[in-house]
C-alpha cells in the first residue's frame, strides 16, 4: 500500500526497480475474459515476460462510457462468456500465485457496488491484488471504497485529466494511492497516431504536487508514443493497441508469443529514459 507522498509495496517497487534502470513503468491493460480467462492468464505471464512492470486487468462491464470501440467489444466478448468481477479476483489470485507482475483491477464502480464494498475489499486484499482503479467514481465520492481499501492494503489510483483545476489536482495528489494516472487527453480510449503537444507540461505541473509516481495512458499506440512519454512520466499505459491484437489472434496459437514482442518492442523504447 502507498502512503499520499511516501510510496511502498509491489506497485512502488515496480516503479523504483523502472528508474533504478532508467526507464519507465510499461503497464499494459487487457480486458480480462477476452478470449477467454484462461487465454487471458497466458496473456499476463507473456506481457511480464515481454517485461511488463504493472498489468492492468480490465473488469468487463456492459456500459463501458470511458471504452472506445476496442475495448468495448472486448468487453463484450468477454461478459458474453460470463465474466464477472468475481472470477476476474480469482483469477488475479492465480496470476499472483505464479508469480505474475503487481496487478491492478480497472474497473467501473456498478460491480463493486453490486458485490459490496467491505466484501470487495477483502476479495481484492485475499487475491493479492495490488490496486484498484474505478473509471467512473470520482475521488471525492470515493470514501467509503479509498478507506476499505486502504485497511485491505491496496491502492485505490487516481485518474487525473488534463482538464482538472489546480485545486483539484491538489486534492487528487493528496488521495491518490500508488500511482497517479494522468489521462492523456479527454474522451475515450483509443490508439491515436499522436499525442497532445501539452501533455508533457501538463504532467511536469502534476509532478510539482506529489511524490507519487506519474503514468500516462489513453492513446499510446505504438514505441514511439512511449518513448516520448518516457522522456516525462514515470509509467506508459497501453491498452487498446495491445486489445486489438488480442482480437485479430484470439485463435491463433502464437498470441501469447506476439503479445510478448508487442510488450517487449514498447520496453525497448522506453529503456534510454534521461
Amino acid at each position: 500500500m502507498s502512503q499520499a507522498g511516501a510510496p511502498t509495496g509491489r506497485i512502488a517497487a515496480a516503479f523504483a526497480a523502472a528508474a533504478a534502470a532508467r526507464r519507465t513503468v510499461l503497464i499494459p491493460y487487457v480486458t480480462a475474459g477476452d478470449p477467454s480467462l484462461q487465454a487471458t492468464r497466458d496473456i499476463v505471464h507473456a506481457a511480464a515476460r515481454g517485461g511488463a512492470g504493472i498489468v492492468e486487468l480490465g473488469v468487463p462491464f456492459s456500459d463501458p462510457i470511458a471504452d472506445g470501440p476496442v475495448n468495448q467489444r472486448a468487453a463484450e466478448r468477454a461478459l458474453r462468456r460470463g465474466t464477472n468481477l468475481r472470477r476476474v479476483v480469482d483469477l488475479a489470485a492465480r496470476l499472483r500465485a505464479e508469480g505474475a507482475p503487481p496487478l491492478v483491477l480497472f474497473t467501473y464502480y456498478n460491480p463493486i457496488h453490486r458485490l459490496g464494498i467491505a466484501a470487495f475489499a477483502d476479495a481484492a486484499r485475499r487475491a493479492g491484488v495490488d490496486g484498484v482503479l474505478v473509471t467512473d467514481l470520482p475521488m471525492e465520492e470515493a470514501g467509503d471504497l479509498a478507506a476499505a481499501l486502504d485497511a485491505a492494503g491496496v491502492d485505490l489510483i487516481a485518474l487525473l485529466s488534463p482538464t482538472s483545476s489546480p485545486e483539484r489536482l491538489d486534492r487528487l495528489c493528496r488521495s491518490g494511492r500508488g500511482f497517479l494516472y494522468f489521462i492523456s487527453r479527454t474522451g475515450v480510449t483509443g490508439a491515436q497516431e499522436s499525442l497532445p503537444p501539452e501533455l508533457a507540461a501538463q504532467v511536469r505541473a502534476v509532478r510539482q504536487r506529489t511524490r507519487l509516481p506519474i503514468a500516462v495512458g489513453f492513446g499510446i499506440a505504438g514505441p514511439g508514443q512511449a518513448r516520448a512519454v518516457a522522456a516525462f512520466a514515470d509509467g506508459v499505459v497501453v491498452g487498446s493497441a495491445l486489445v486489438r491484437l488480442i482480437e485479430e489472434h484470439a485463435a491463433d496459437a502464437d498470441l501469447p508469443a506476439r503479445v510478448e514482442r508487442f510488450c517487449r518492442d514498447l520496453l525497448g523504447a522506453t529503456e534510454a529514459k534521461g
